[in-house]
């Protein structure tokens, strides 16, 4: 069945795969948040709940280089990784899925990188997300008939504090589409680490709420969770039919990210 598409989910998706189990994968980079194997669809995959199995983990302190670490370890070549997001243009409603093609990066004090000494290496960012994964996800979106999105631009925030509204109009004035607190260092890591990464959001809100709209109230836990609650088998049919349809192997250059990106003596 080739190698394992790893799987990291974050509010609301806990229970994935069939027959899981969890091991212990050691790290050089701390305890990852968990690490489940088991089969989806006919193939090998790894879940990792990205903010522990009980969601202890606040965004800013969740082992992201310990979770990718881990995920190479049990020979993960493709991250499937889902997050909900908040909307910072009307025409992205909350209900609707993402399938981000870039990322800002807005915060401030995480460990995100495994280069930190010799050979000095710049790994290129261009297109940080598999452009095979995303168009197999859009023909699995199209095919289960979700409203979604091929392309968006998730910012993303310390957190764990929500924005204020001048931060929002901020960065909806940059011509981003959703906000986000866990994307980044994630997805950068998995390039460093050659593997292919799709970043799936799920719209669960319009953060500050709606201009020119008082009856769409400013983001809270309560309406994210019940709003990804409320979609979470959709959500695990659009992993499911991806797991289904993605070609046993790469032909995309996301295995080449490294290459020439190491500074020579």
């Amino acid at each position: 069945m080739g190698s394992r598409i790893g799987i990291i989910g974050g509010s609301g998706l806990y229970s994935l795969l069939e027959k899981d189990e969890k091991v212990d994968v050691k790290s050089d980079y701390g305890k990852p948040s968990g690490v489940a194997l088991g089969t989806m669809a006919g193939r090998n995959v790894a879940f990792i709940p990205r903010h522990g199995p009980r969601h202890t983990m606040p965004p800013h302190l969740v082992p992201y280089r310990a979770n990718i670490d881990a995920m190479g370890k049990v020979d993960v070549k493709r991250i499937i990784a889902t997050n909900a997001v908040g909307s910072l243009k009307e025409s992205y409603k909350p209900g609707d899925f993402v399938l981000f093609d870039q990322f800002f990066n807005a915060t401030s004090g995480r460990q995100d990188t495994f280069f930190e000494g010799s050979p000095v290496t710049h790994v290129g960012m261009a297109e940080p997300y598999c452009p095979e994964m995303r168009r197999v996800a859009a023909g699995a979106a199209k095919k289960l008939g979700l409203r979604h999105h091929e392309y968006g631009t998730v910012v993303v925030i310390n957190g764990p504090r929500y924005s204020t509204r001048a931060e929002s109009r901020f960065f909806g004035a940059m011509g981003f589409e959703t906000i986000n607190m866990t994307q980044y260092p994630e997805v950068a890591l998995a390039r460093e680490r050659a593997m292919c990464y799709l970043g799936i959001g799920f719209v669960t809100d319009y953060d500050v709420g709606l201009a020119g709209n008082p009856k769409v109230k400013p983001v809270s836990t309560d309406e994210v969770q019940r709003t990804f609650g409320r979609s979470i088998e959709k959500v695990k049919s659009l992993i499911t039919m991806i797991i289904e349809s993605l070609p046993e192997t790469r032909s995309c250059g996301c295995s080449h990210a490294l290459d020439g990106a190491a500074i020579s003596p």
